[in-house]
């Protein structure tokens, strides 16, 4: 068997990794070209049952709590906040779609790391790390998923109204 680290010092392991995976997956979506972002792709493309976003309000409520987590795309140089809309008009609204996109791509990312933890932890504590990744990412991918499926239909309508002038 090879070397088991003591406790505490796999626990700060723990806690660097994740804040590590989580810088580095949130790069490297930050470093995504938006023409890459301009649609859905398989991953990212909308289901039946979540139903244009519907299915986030009622069944998780998340208009009541979606504001309360902490967002995070103007860290690096460039990126984009999403607490605001970068304009009203429709490029703003497809910029805020295209940023919902990198956000739940790199909470995707960041969630594939979890299994990694099996490489150091003992079975019990692996499963709980992966069980961290899941409960720590699928809000933010909820909330990007949301956020986009309500804000698609209205880059419809307002192009559908400029067509008719």
């Amino acid at each position: 068997m090879g070397y088991v680290m003591p406790p505490w010092l796999t626990i700060v392991v723990d806690v660097l990794a994740w804040g590590f995976f989580h810088a580095v997956t949130g790069y490297a979506a930050h470093r995504v070209s938006d023409h890459r972002l301009d649609r859905d792709g398989p991953l990212l493309r909308g289901r039946r049952f979540e139903a244009g976003g519907g299915w986030y309000r009622r069944r998780l409520r998340i208009h009541r709590w979606k504001d309360r987590l902490p967002e995070a795309g103007a860290l690096f140089e460039g990126g984009v906040s999403k607490r605001e809309l970068p304009a009203r008009d429709v490029e703003g609204l497809r910029i805020f779609v295209r940023e919902t996109r990198r956000a739940e791509l790199t909470h995707w990312w960041a969630m594939a790391c979890a299994p990694l933890f099996v490489l150091w932890n003992p079975p019990v504590a692996a499963v709980l790390l992966v069980a961290y990744g899941v409960l720590v990412n699928v809000p933010f991918i909820a909330i990007q998923r949301y956020n986009r499926f309500r804000t698609l239909p209205l880059i419809d309508r307002l192009e559908r109204r400029g067509s008719l002038r």
